[in-house]
C-alpha cells in the first residue's frame, strides 16, 4: 500500500453574520452609521405620516432626547452604538433623569417639549420614534433598553407587554 501525500489544508473562517446592506465599515469594523439617520428619519416620517423630512427630524430628536435620559448604564452605551452618530449624540448628550418615569409621564414630558402638541399626539410621534428603533438595534438590545425602563414602555416601542417584569 503506498501512501499518498495530502495537500495541506487551508481553514476557512465561517462567514460573519451579514450587516445591512446600508451599512458600512470604518474605525476598526464600527459600522459607518452616518447615512443612517436620513433612514431613521424616513421611517419615524413613514411610521408617522408625517407631512414633511424636517416635521420627521424635529420629532425624532425630541424624542430621542427625552429618551436618552432616560436609558442608563450598559444599555446606553450600546444603544448609542447601535443608533446613527446623529441620533447617538442627541441620546448620549443627556444628563440622566434623577428618577424614572412611568410611560405616560414620559409621553407628557415630550408633550412639553413639542409646540402645540397635546398627549395624544405626543403618544402618537413617541411611537412613531420608538417603533422605528427595533429595526436598526435589534430585538436583544430592544429587550434590554425595555428591561431598563419601567413597565408601559413596550407599546411605545410598537411590542405587547405580555407579563409583568420585576424591576
Amino acid at each position: 500500500m503506498t501512501k499518498t501525500a495530502q495537500t495541506p489544508r487551508t481553514v476557512i473562517p465561517a462567514p460573519q453574520r451579514p450587516v445591512r446592506a446600508t451599512a458600512m465599515q470604518d474605525d476598526g469594523g464600527r459600522r459607518d452609521r452616518g447615512r443612517d439617520w436620513s433612514e431613521l428619519v424616513a421611517a419615524v416620517r413613514e411610521s408617522g405620516q408625517y407631512s414633511t423630512t424636517a416635521e420627521a427630524e424635529r420629532v425624532t430628536r425630541v424624542v430621542l432626547s427625552a429618551l436618552g435620559g432616560h436609558v442608563t448604564g450598559d444599555e446606553r452605551v450600546a444603544l448609542a452604538r447601535a443608533l446613527p452618530r446623529e441620533a447617538a449624540r442627541v441620546i448620549a448628550s443627556q444628563i440622566p433623569a434623577t428618577r424614572p418615569q412611568s410611560a405616560q409621564e414620559f409621553v407628557d414630558t415630550v408633550a412639553t417639549r413639542i409646540e402645540g402638541a397635546t398627549p395624544a399626539t405626543a403618544r402618537w410621534d413617541v411611537s412613531s420614534v420608538l417603533s422605528a428603533l427595533p429595526s436598526l438595534i435589534g430585538d436583544d438590545l430592544t429587550d434590554r433598553v425595555l428591561d431598563r425602563l419601567p413597565p408601559g414602555y413596550a407599546l411605545l416601542f410598537g411590542r405587547a407587554e405580555l407579563a409583568s417584569r420585576t424591576s
